[in-house]
């Protein structure tokens, strides 16, 4: 079931909002909690109910493992053992899903096999809610989780709005917020606050993202060669589509979790106003980013350990983060790709370099386009073929309008023909809009700020009210988000 579907919008959301409310106004608090459970698996069922047992043995396995560190049993093993069994068991699981064909893709590849791949479907979601629970292993490790219960475990893994796609989450932080009595009434200004972001969400993913996406679709795609405009429309395009995709999720997610008075983490904070790429990784996906740095850089030794060392560190956080968005190659190169740049920031500041802020935001929102590139594309032929039309190696084209007025642009080796054509730009408007929303995700407010100073007088009751309308009558189109299938 797609946030961005109108049996969601006008159906799941408000049957699960008035059965929970109702729950509490009769004071069932366990019958409210049972409520968001039954319906959480239902809304990861409604997809796919053949992999509700997956997800039901991965909470009962990982919550009966993580009981065992508290004081109610005594342990026959070490600690570090029990968690290292916990901890490579939700790999494997992960492993098993998400990597069996690309292993034995190379595997006959290397050494000349003929293994048939058994091409098995991705459960939704598996990359986060394995995530989730390798944080609550660690935690219950160190000793910071405060209560095990199954059922209120069973809610912090399968609440709904971060199942599939995040924020990840940390047990300290999500359970409390449940057992607030405080939060058991109706909160009108978080309903309008909610429906706010969620607004702002839909009108992303809908009318922003999905324009994007086929003009993306179609330069990695459809097209066939690209010329330097095509291959930086396209490149571009999918910068943002991914951008407001992501992001609009996101704020979905965030506003339909504060109608039930709950607050999920902040996940984007306007990554692409970034002055250079460590700034970028603490405001783009800022929970993977929190759980890389404390579940693996700080285990590694983070900066406590020798300068080269470090830069080891550092590359390897991002190269395991980059092999955990997909099994190929591309993810392979996209986050080594990050691990260089971060190492090249650290030996940056460690020689005590500066650059001007204008500089550091041209070079760092470029790099980030580029190394996009091989994170949509499908193959190196692909990522090829939009880097070497980017080199202009493919030539430059301008539309036919300009060839009386710039005829002398034809002895530099610029074209004038059909301007745009690979990419589905057809007309001038096409161009303008791709820049209009680069200069708005890097110099606007975001949705954070938004909703933080929102007034729930007549003009935003009207601003909601737009987006919710433009968004739903763009449902017609919908289509998954792209982390759905991470």
């Amino acid at each position: 079931m797609l946030f961005n579907s109108y049996i969601f919008i006008f159906a799941f959301l408000p049957i699960m909002l008035v059965g929970y409310f109702l729950l509490l106004r009769q004071r069932l608090v366990l019958g409210s909690k049972i409520w968001l459970v039954g319906g959480s698996l239902f809304f990861y069922g409604y997809w796919s109910a053949i992999y509700i047992p997956l997800l039901l043995g991965s909470i009962f396995v990982n919550f009966f493992v993580g009981s065992v560190f508290s004081d109610k049993y005594p342990l026959k093993i070490s600690r570090k053992a029990l968690l290292v069994f916990g901890i490579l068991f939700n790999i494997a699981l992960l492993g098993f899903f998400k990597y069996t064909d690309f292993f034995l893709e190379n595997f006959n590849g290397i050494f000349a096999a003929n293994i048939p791949l058994p091409h098995i479907v991705l459960p939704l979601g598996i990359s986060f809610f394995t995530f989730t629970q390798i944080a609550f292993l660690v935690d219950a490790y160190k000793n910071e989780v405060k209560e095990y219960n199954l059922l209120h475990y069973m809610l912090f893994v399968t609440y709904f709005p971060h199942l599939l796609a995040g924020p990840i989450l940390h047990h300290k932080e999500m359970m409390p917020q449940f057992a607030n009595k405080w939060n058991f009434a109706v909160r009108w200004r978080n309903i309008t606050i909610g429906l706010f972001l969620f607004s702002i969400g839909l009108f992303k993913k809908v009318v922003i993202a999905d324009t994007f996406a086929q003009w993306a679709n179609a330069g990695f795609d459809t097209s066939t060669i690209l010329n330097f405009f095509e291959a930086w429309a396209t490149s571009l395009s999918y910068t943002l589509q991914l951008y407001f995709d992501f992001s609009g999720y996101v704020d979905m997610a965030i506003g339909m979790s504060l109608m039930f008075n709950i607050r999920l983490p902040l996940n984007f904070n306007s990554p692409y106003k970034a002055k250079d790429i460590q700034d970028f990784w603490r405001r783009w996906h800022i929970t993977l980013s929190r759980f890389l740095r404390d579940y693996i850089y700080i285990p590694l030794g983070g900066n406590k350990v020798s300068r080269i060392r470090n830069y080891l560190n550092l590359f390897s956080v991002f190269f395991i983060g980059g092999i955990w968005h997909g099994a190929s190659w591309m993810f392979v190169i996209w986050g080594a790709l990050h691990g260089f740049a971060i190492v090249i920031h650290r030996l940056w500041k460690d020689l005590g370099f500066r650059m001007w802020g204008w500089l550091g935001w041209f070079i760092t929102f470029n790099f980030v386009n580029i190394a996009w590139v091989f994170f949509r594309a499908e193959n190196w032929e692909s990522a090829q073929k939009v880097l070497v039309g980017m080199l202009g190696l493919n030539g430059v084209m301008l539309p036919n309008a300009l060839a009386n007025k710039l005829p002398f642009l034809e002895n530099y080796g610029i074209q004038f023909g059909s301007w745009l054509r690979a990419t589905d730009m057809n007309t001038i408007t096409d161009p303008l809009f791709l820049a209009f929303f680069i200069v708005f995700a890097v110099w606007s407010k975001n949705s954070t700020y938004f909703s933080s100073v929102m007034k729930t007088d007549r003009v935003h009751q009207i601003a909601i009210s737009l987006m919710l309308f433009a968004g739903i009558i763009m449902l017609e189109r919908h289509s998954e988000f792209l982390y759905f299938r991470f």
